[in-house]
């Protein structure tokens, strides 16, 4: 499978101002591709590995090749290291470009570490295309969440057209039971967050409507850069399970960072 092929080459100015070599810019605008959003601490990453794998699967999927896991070890190491950024936020994009593709590092201020607010969501009956990727092209999600905020709430809950619930805008939602975690499997993407939780707390994995809402007593998003109680979805509205919440940021802090680089190497990451 190839991607579809990159806009031609073009005059580009940004404000007024042209830009010097419009080749990569122009991959860039022609938005078809995935990424990937991590938080970097001393050189070290939760979840690296799932990170790399994903970014290979995703690659393969879309551009019939393969994105070698060492590659982008190197590409981030770089980045981060450049930066002067020891703890960052950091994300690697891979664009379409023709019959191959390319692969952006951007790195920037680490997400604050600690508790997050709690959210309030306001559902909105909306799926993102071929949610099992972290695909470009946000527009329908920030689109939402928008409205979710001017309504009030703080961010959007995706859902079909039959009140399933899927996920955050841009995080995974998880339910309590009392005994487990209820993680919705309407069509949407398997975070690294959710994927390390899940591994390492009682989880079960099942349809969740609007409907049944009421009936859970706790719930929280999670993704790259926090973990946060929800306190409300729409008129249902739930208590920040203090107990809970610690148990899964415990769960969270416990996971092992992994080295960019691997041996001497790894300094240069920070």
């Amino acid at each position: 499978m190839t991607s579809p092929p990159a806009p031609a080459a073009a005059h580009i100015e940004i404000d007024g101002v042209p830009v010097a070599d419009p080749g990569p810019l122009t991959v860039v605008l022609g938005g078809y591709g995935h990424f990937t959003a991590m938080q970097v601490r001393d050189g070290r990453v939760k979840g690296l590995g799932l990170h790399l794998d994903r970014l290979d699967r995703a690659t393969r999927e879309l551009f019939g090749e393969p994105l070698p896991g060492e590659r982008v070890r190197e590409l981030l190491a770089r980045a981060v290291g450049a930066s002067g950024l020891r703890d960052s936020s950091a994300r690697v994009h891979v664009y379409g470009d023709g019959s191959r593709f390319r692969v952006v590092v951007t790195v920037r201020e680490a997400a604050p570490d600690g508790p997050a607010a709690p959210q309030r969501l306001m559902s909105v009956g909306h799926l993102r295309p071929a949610a099992h990727l972290k695909h470009l092209g946000g527009f329908a999600q920030g689109y939402y969440g928008d409205a979710a905020r001017r309504a009030g709430f703080d961010g959007a809950l995706l859902t079909s057209p039959e009140g399933e619930v899927a996920e955050a805008a841009v995080a995974n939602i998880a339910f309590w039971d009392g005994t487990s975690l209820v993680w919705p499997t309407a069509p949407h993407l398997t975070g690294i967050t959710m994927a390390l939780l899940e591994s390492r707390l009682p989880s079960a994995h099942r349809p969740v409507t609007l409907a049944e809402l009421p009936g859970f007593r706790a719930a929280f998003t999670a993704n790259s850069r926090a973990i946060a109680p929800v306190t409300a979805v729409d008129g249902v509205a739930y208590p920040v399970d203090g107990a809970l919440m610690e148990r899964v940021r415990a769960a969270y802090a416990e996971v092992p960072g992994e080295k960019i680089l691997s041996g001497d190497g790894s300094g240069s990451a920070g």
